[in-house]
């Protein structure tokens, strides 16, 4: 299929999920489209009964012309942390600095190490036997959130301004600390050791380098936005 014709379907099937959950569900929009969306993809497996090699077909269908995966990360991921991180008030941001710290760090590596415990709990439990360095790597893959679900459900049920501020900051900052334990893992488990240089380097360029390019390339937007007064141009 060609790109516009995916990404037509893709809307059609997002405003297909989105109107049968207003109508059906009644949930939060951002949990009815993922729950739909994962009822779609469990269809599709379980049809595999009936209809042999319809998953791979239909994958071979969706990605013969598209990156999957460029597209999200490098595409369509920008835009929703841009989408999170646009009202953020800055004054409250620092004002919760010491809980967005302890959250982004210490939070995401103890998420880790619970997500890891608790998936290799189950695993033993199923007879599966997973070993700890998979589940450690599952661990680190899941611990940075993605506050753009929740922050829709804050705002619906009036939680307080500081719990909002504290969620938002922490999905800003913990994406370097994820990276950082998700690769130093990988590492080791590839290699068997982890340099700490290479992971202190690795997170000075996710982490330090990405917030310093964010604020000179912010700066220069925000100078060319104020030197015009044109709202078509300024959007």
């Amino acid at each position: 299929m060609e790109m516009l014709e995916i990404i037509g379907l893709l809307l059609t099937l997002a405003a297909v999920l989105a109107y049968l959950n207003h109508r059906l569900l009644k949930l939060p929009p951002t949990i009815g489209l993922m729950l739909g969306s994962l009822g779609l993809s469990l269809g599709l497996i379980a049809a595999e009964v009936f209809f042999p090699g319809l998953a791979d077909r239909a994958e071979m269908l969706l990605t013969t012309d598209i990156d999957f995966p460029a597209l999200l990360l490098e595409g369509m991921l920008g835009f929703l942390l841009f989408a999170g991180a646009l009202h953020v008030n800055l004054d409250d941001l620092a004002a919760s600095k010491w809980p967005i710290a302890i959250f982004a760090s210490v939070g995401v590596i103890g998420s880790t190490l619970l997500v890891a415990g608790g998936v290799h709990l189950v695993s033993l439990m199923l007879g599966l036997g997973l070993p700890m360095m998979y589940c450690l790597l599952f661990g680190a893959l899941i611990s940075p959130t993605d506050p753009i679900a929740v922050l829709a459900i804050l705002k619906k049920t009036n939680a307080p301004k500081g719990l909002e501020t504290k969620i938002t900051g922490e999905s800003l900052f913990n994406d370097g600390i994820g990276v950082v334990v998700f690769l130093a893992l990988l590492e080791i488990l590839d290699t068997g050791h982890v340099s700490v240089q290479s992971a202190a380097g690795l997170f000075v360029t996710e982490a330090v380098g990405g917030a310093a390019l964010g604020l000179v390339l912010g700066y220069l937007v925000y100078r060319l936005i104020r030197s015009i007064d044109e709202y078509t141009v300024e959007v």
